[in-house]
This record gives C-alpha cells, sequence and structure tokens, in this order.
C-alpha cells in the first residue's frame, strides 16, 4: 500500500474539501480528486460525498478519521525528530578530542555551559593521539575540536573561527620590562618549541630567517601545558593563543607580548560524522559549541 495515501486521506478528513486538502499538501486539485479516487478503491468507500455544495464524510471515515490522524502524527514523530527542549532531562556521554591550544578558552566555557544546563551529560575529553584517525568514522569520537587536519571525506567541519599566537615569558623576565620587543631581541632569547613529533623548526624560524635572524630552541616538549609551565620557571619564551592569553596571565602569572614578526592566523573548527548530523542531542552540543565560542570573542584576541 502507498502510505502517502494516509497523509491525503488524513488531509482529507480534516478539511472535507479536495480543494483545501490539495493546498494543505501543495498539491493541484485535480492530483488530490485522483488521490481521493485510489483511496475510495482501497477501502471500497466513497469516503467522502457530495451534500449540495460541500462533502461530508461516510460513517467509514468518520470512524476512521481519528485512527488515521494517530498514525500520521506517529509517522512525523518517527521521520522528524523533535529538538531537544529540555537539556536538563538528557543522560548521555559526549566523547571530545579537543586541541590542547582551545583547553583553557572554549572548551572551558563549553563544559561550563553543559555542567549548567544538562547535568545529566558527561564530556569525555580524549587525548590528541585520536587526531587524523578514522575514530569520527568509527564512532569513538562524537566531536572534534581545534585543528582540523587530513579528514575522512564525508566528514562534516563548520569552522569556528582563529586565534593567533602571542609571547610569553615570566612576570621577572627581561623582556617584560619592554615596551616594544623587537625581531632581534625576540630572536635572542631562547624559546621552547612545542611538538608532539619533536619538531624543532616552525613558520617562526621561517620569518626570522627572511630578516637574517635565527632563534635558539632550548627545549622541545610534546604538550602546551608543559611549555607553559617550563616557561614559567625558566628564562624562556614559550607561544600561547591570544585567546586564552588572560588566563595564563592571571593563572600561570605570565607576561605576554606581541610576536614581532608577520604570522598566519591559525584557524580552527569542529568536525563530526554525518550520521550525528541530525541527531538532536548532537546538534544541541554543536550549539553549545557554537555558543562558547562566541562568549570568547571574535577569535582575533588581544
Amino acid at each position: 500500500m502507498d502510505l502517502n495515501l494516509l497523509v491525503a486521506l488524513d488531509a482529507l478528513l480534516e478539511e472535507e474539501s479536495v480543494t483545501a486538502a490539495a493546498a494543505r499538501l501543495h498539491v493541484s486539485a485535480p492530483a488530490m480528486s485522483r488521490t481521493l479516487g485510489r483511496i475510495r478503491t482501497a477501502l471500497a468507500d466513497p469516503v467522502l460525498v457530495r451534500a449540495g455544495r460541500q462533502l461530508v464524510p461516510t460513517p467509514r471515515a468518520v470512524e476512521l478519521r481519528p485512527r488515521v490522524r494517530a498514525l500520521v502524527r506517529q509517522a512525523q514523530d518517527l521521520l522528524v525528530p523533535e529538538p531537544v527542549t529540555d537539556p536538563a532531562r538528557l543522560s548521555r556521554d559526549f566523547t571530545v578530542q579537543a586541541d590542547e591550544i582551545v583547553l583553557a578558552g572554549l572548551v572551558s566555557r563549553l563544559v561550563g555551559a553543559v555542567a549548567r544546563q544538562a547535568p545529566g551529560v558527561t564530556l569525555r575529553f580524549m587525548p590528541e593521539t585520536m587526531e587524523g584517525t578514522p575514530a569520527l568514522r568509527e564512532g569513538r569520537l562524537d566531536l572534534e575540536i581545534g585543528v582540523i587536519g587530513h579528514p575522512d571525506p564525508e566528514t562534516r567541519i563548520e569552522p569556528l573561527g582563529h586565534t593567533r599566537f602571542l609571547a610569553a615569558v615570566r612576570a621577572g623576565h627581561p623582556l617584560a620590562a619592554r615596551t616594544t620587543v623587537t625581531a632581534r631581541a625576540f630572536a635572542a632569547a631562547g624559546h621552547i618549541g612545542v611538538s608532539r613529533q619533536g619538531r624543532v623548526r616552525g613558520p617562526i624560524d621561517d620569518r626570522l630567517a627572511e630578516r637574517g635572524l635565527r632563534r635558539r630552541v632550548v627545549a622541545v616538549v610534546p604538550s602546551w601545558s608543559a611549555a607553559l609551565h617550563l616557561c614559567r620557571e625558566t628564562d624562556l619564551v614559550c607561544l600561547v593563543p591570544a585567546d586564552s592569553a588572560a588566563y595564563h596571565r592571571e593563572v600561570l602569572d605570565l607576561h605576554t607580548f606581541e610576536i614581532p614578526l608577520e604570522l598566519p592566523p591559525l584557524s580552527f573548527g569542529m568536525a563530526w560524522h554525518p550520521r550525528n548530523d541530525a541527531d538532536p542531542e548532537h546538534m544541541w552540543l554543536r550549539d553549545l559549541v557554537r555558543d562558547s565560542r562566541r562568549a570568547g570573542g571574535t577569535g582575533h584576541g588581544r
């Protein structure tokens, strides 16, 4: 049986008019008239009969009306999921992989929003070792936040903005007393590199080389948190995302200043698998990520 006939029958019994039912379903009156003919054949009942200038339902149609209405509503609920209207009733774990450079900013606001709105939701943050793996495709990750690189072809990616970097030193560092730090002074200081692969060279070294300068990277560590704490205890220079510079100044007592080089901003976003596109609960989480990003500013940082 063509289940579309149920939708048409529901409209016909509700409107008791071929023309009105056609308008409701955005089809022509002749097309609806033909559909009524098919319904009459399927039910072996005229369904609607003329009474003067109007159509009235047959006893069989009157009997069917509430049952047809209920079936159509169930089908609509099945095919068009309701959005999350009460996050407080959610009970679910979301597995998220977030780049460490956004943890101190965006993710802290996200966790706060989840705690306030949905106490039954747990965010499980996974290590960055899952980055670049098929974890989204395999369902081991619900969401990835950060610099999205080399995703699977079907992965959904939404840009969230960009950030730039500032230089950071301990509060008593000689560079902290300068009003302006030159490229030469910046290069002359010892530096901390951050790379899980142990890379020493990066875009900063390319920009310095264009000026005939070279910096000395004293240590390369695998995480930003390790770099920041090393920066706090030594005379080495570290980089920090501008979006979270205030956090590093207030919590770690670091002094930040503009890097005297033209460096490209770092773009980041969120990524998820298409299986979660229309999931109302996943959509709610993505909305929270967007709201958390907007709450943090424009993405240019100072």
